[in-house]
C-alpha cells in the first residue's frame, strides 16, 4: 500500500510542480475576478490570507498566492499532526511573498516525501483526526490520501489561472 502511495503522491507533485515552476513574482497576486481570496501585507511587512472559518457563498476566486499560502497551510498543519502535534492554525501561517512561496512549498515536499520513505504499511493504519475535525478519527493513510488529492486539486488551479492570466495580458 506504501509503495502505490508513494507513487501516487510523486505524480500530484510533478503536476504541481510544472505549474510552480512557471510562475513569475507578477502571477501570484493577478485578480481574475473582483471576488477573491488574496493576500495582504500586514503593518509588519509580512502577508496575511483571506480566510473564513466557513466558506462564504459565493465563493471568492483564489489568487495563485492564496493557493500557495494554503498549500503551506494544510501541508504544515499535516506534518504537525503526524509528528503528534496539534495542527496550526490558519491564521497563525504566513504567506512568505512571492520569491519565496514557492521554496518554502519545495521544503514542504521534501519533508512530506522524506516522511513516506519512512512509513511502513503498518502506520498507515495509525487515527489521525486532522483533516476531519475534532472526534472523528481515520486512518493515516487516510490523511496521506486526501493530502494527495488536495496537492492534485491546488497545483490543477494554480495551473488554470496561470494558462488565463497568460492569455489576459
Amino acid at each position: 500500500m506504501i509503495d502505490a502511495l508513494r507513487r501516487q503522491f510523486d505524480v500530484a507533485w510533478a503536476l504541481t510542480d510544472l505549474h510552480l515552476s512557471a510562475l513569475t513574482d507578477d502571477d501570484f497576486l493577478w485578480a481574475p475576478t473582483d471576488l477573491v481570496w488574496t493576500l495582504h501585507p500586514d503593518a509588519t511587512g509580512g502577508w496575511v490570507a483571506d480566510w473564513a472559518e466557513s466558506e462564504p457563498d459565493p465563493l471568492p476566486v483564489p489568487t495563485i498566492g492564496w493557493l500557495t499560502w494554503h498549500i503551506i497551510f494544510w501541508w504544515s498543519a499535516t506534518l504537525d499532526v503526524v509528528a503528534g502535534e496539534p495542527p496550526r492554525a490558519a491564521a497563525a501561517v504566513r504567506w512568505p511573498g512571492p520569491a519565496h512561496a514557492v521554496s518554502e512549498i519545495r521544503a514542504l515536499q521534501r519533508r512530506w516525501h522524506s516522511l513516506l520513505n519512512e512509513l511502513t504499511d503498518d502506520d498507515l493504519a495509525r487515527p489521525l483526526s486532522f483533516p476531519w475535525g475534532a472526534g472523528v478519527e481515520r486512518p493515516l493513510l487516510d490523511t496521506a490520501l486526501w493530502l494527495n488529492v488536495e496537492l492534485t486539486k491546488n497545483g490543477a488551479e494554480i495551473g488554470q489561472l496561470r494558462l488565463l492570466r497568460a492569455t489576459h495580458q
